[in-house]
């Protein structure tokens, strides 16, 4: 999933996040909550392919060329020949939400999951990766405008709120989960021989 990620981000913008309670939105519960998300779409088309050694060159839309060998798990690549057009879909996605504490600790993991196209078919590949993280808030200074949160790694962090009301719908010992979520979609297209 990682290498899929790489290309998609090579040929697309990553959406950058810091980790506050930025713009965030009152949920039913009162407490803060913010999400956003970004998706590209490019597309790039292949110049020169080894289905040999499985190097795949790229031009893609901004006119420069892309090289990579394509790793085994890449089924089908001698259905791909030079001009086919590969497509990738690009999504990024944040969520911040402050839950009342459960008594758990902060914790990180990451979850991912991969489907791709059948046997026979030209290739394509679905790749999710879900990074969660849970903090737990610590301190809430209102005079200066900052929280600090205890982390996974059990450092303690300041931070700035962008919007100081968040910290008054907020309380010491709620929980703050980020979720990252980044997925990408890639499939490829036979074009006629012209």
């Amino acid at each position: 999933i990682m290498k899929l990620l790489v290309l998609a981000m090579t040929i697309s913008l990553a959406l950058a996040v810091q980790p506050v309670f930025a713009q965030g939105e009152a949920s039913s519960e009162l407490k803060p909550s913010f999400s956003a998300s970004q998706t590209m779409t490019a597309t790039a088309r292949v110049e020169a392919i080894n289905h040999e050694s499985r190097e795949v060159t790229l031009l893609l839309e901004n006119g420069e060329t892309f090289t990579s060998q394509v790793s085994d798990e890449a089924r089908n690549l001698d259905q791909v020949s030079i001009g086919d057009v590969v497509y990738a879909h690009y999504t990024e996605s944040i969520s911040i939400r402050v839950v009342e504490s459960d008594g758990a600790e902060p914790e990180a993991y990451v979850e991912e999951d991969m489907a791709r196209t059948a046997e026979g078919r030209m290739p394509g590949v679905a790749a999710t990766e879900s990074a969660v993280t849970t903090a737990i808030v610590e301190d809430i200074n209102l005079d200066d405008n900052t929280f600090k949160l205890r982390e996974p790694d059990g450092e303690i962090r300041q931070y700035t709120a962008r919007n100081p009301s968040n910290l008054r719908m907020a309380a010491v010992g709620d929980k703050v989960i980020t979720t990252v979520t980044t997925s990408v979609v890639i499939t490829v297209e036979s074009q006629p021989a012209e």
